[in-house]
């Protein structure tokens, strides 16, 4: 019996992402594809990022696998939901056994089996799934599969939570194998004049921001060694050369310990690639951002959401936007470059709150900025507090929770607007300070050729 391993994200299909052009490989499923050959499971990934369902589907249809296992997201929802129907309909693809797993599926498992999947996987995907596999095949009651969810007599089953995996050492480093990195590595180049690949240090999240999801890997702090992650790094130099490494953990620098260790481990190792990270700014000092520097940091992302410190709070935060701009001053003055991420129309958002995040952004001067109207994602503090206050919630199997709606201080037009009105003012604070700078440099320029030329003829 095989297990075929794939998502539902055509990167054509997303002209935003398609304009951007930063794809990254699915490392989840190269995580629990590792994982099953390890234990000597055979399994086949389609990476659907650079293809499209038709030939998805040709493939499915060649192989003939016995489960059919689909990562699942926010973004991928509607693809997956279409594959699903697809496979349950049509004999030439052998009616597999349909399990979906990711972020997404926690808080819709209902929806989700009553589209058509057989199993969901809730959480961290390689024990389960190794153990799902191990019950179909072994005809073994699948309700001894911690986990899982499925439908009995139309009615949801599920199964004892799983618990995390505490040493993650102990997990192999994902297939990346399994697909054609080259297609990654040859389109970041194309696009960008580099290369760049991902590595995860860490799973799940100690805080407790009310917007996040922490549907698979949990409100917990857990970490590779040093030393593991440094040679993964090692072996991505010899295998592949990238020019860079996004490390794709929600804060980098959570332990101190843990990047001093890190930075060490890259001298003994003698590895330095050029790498970006997420941090929070109460988690930099002077000290951290020298040892970020030496190793190769060359952009740090220091969340902020808001320059209101009543949004902030609201979130639940717990940072001083004070301590957040300070931070990007700090990590733009040492030359490590900064981005940090802006949410519009979170709920209490009020004209005043806009002007200090324009206010902030000015201030710190981050090197990139992101925008986003804020939206509930099922699961989170958010959605349970703005639930009742839903204005509009379309079809759930031909929508996302993006667009999910609710009462907020304005309309939605008027936070679209809003996203314009920051990009622009911010855009022409920085040009109108470059012009300036410019100016200040050609003026001491021609004053140091007058300097020398009065030296020389005096």
């Amino acid at each position: 019996m095989s297990i075929f391993l794939t998502h539902a994200y055509y990167l054509q299909e997303d002209p935003v992402e398609a304009k951007i052009m930063k794809p990254y490989v699915p490392l989840g499923l190269l995580y629990v594809s590792a994982y099953l050959q390890r234990e000597k499971v055979e399994n086949y990934v389609f990476d659907a990022t650079f293809s499209n369902r038709e030939e998805q589907l040709q493939y499915i249809e060649n192989q003939k696998p016995d489960i059919v296992a689909v990562y699942v997201n926010l973004m991928t929802k509607i693809n997956v939901i279409k594959l699903i129907k697809i496979l349950k309909k049509d004999a030439r693809y052998g009616f597999p056994k349909i399990v979906l797993g990711g972020p997404d599926v926690t808080y819709n498992l209902e929806n989700y089996l009553k589209a058509g999947a057989q199993y969901i996987v809730i959480g961290e995907g390689e024990q389960t799934m190794l153990e799902l596999y191990k019950a179909i095949t072994e005809k073994i009651d699948v309700s001894l599969v911690n986990g899982i969810a499925y439908l009995e007599n139309n009615r949801v089953v599920k199964t004892p939570a799983r618990s995390k995996i505490k040493d993650l050492s102990t997990l192999p480093l994902p297939n990346r194998d399994a697909i054609d990195i080259s297609k990654y590595l040859n389109m970041w180049k194309k696009h960008h004049g580099k290369s760049s690949m991902t590595i995860s240090t860490q799973r799940g999240c100690p805080y407790t921001c009310k917007w996040c999801s922490t549907a698979v890997y949990g409100q917990s702090y857990r970490r590779r060694p040093a030393k593991q992650v440094v040679e993964e790094m090692a072996m991505l130099q010899k295998k592949y050369n990238p020019d860079s490494i996004w490390f794709v953990d929600d804060v980098f620098t959570v332990s101190h310990k843990w990047i001093k260790s890190f930075v060490a481990e890259t001298q003994q190792q003698n590895i330095k690639i050029p790498f970006e990270c997420i941090t929070r700014a109460e988690r930099l000092n002077d000290e951290i951002l020298q040892l970020l520097k030496q190793a190769g940091c060359f952009r740090i992302w220091i969340g902020a959401e808001s320059g209101s410190q009543k949004i902030i709070d609201k979130m639940d935060r717990r940072v001083d936007v004070n301590v957040v701009k300070q931070a990007i001053i700090n990590t733009n003055a040492i030359g490590i470059e900064t981005g940090t991420f802006i949410m519009l129309g979170y709920p209490g958002e009020t004209r005043e709150d806009i002007n200090q995040t324009i206010k902030y952004l000015k201030e710190a001067n981050p090197t990139h900025y992101t925008i986003t109207i804020a939206y509930p994602i099922k699961g989170t503090a958010l959605y349970s507090e703005i639930e009742k206050e839903i204005t509009v919630k379309p079809n759930w199997e031909t929508s996302t929770d993006r667009q999910i709606d609710f009462k907020r201080t304005y309309s939605r037009k008027f936070y679209d607007f809003a996203v314009k009105r920051v990009v622009n003012e911010v855009e022409a604070f920085k040009s109108n300070n470059i012009i300036e700078k410019t100016k200040r440099k050609t003026k001491s320029i021609g004053a140091l050729f007058f300097m020398k030329y009065y030296q020389l003829t005096s």
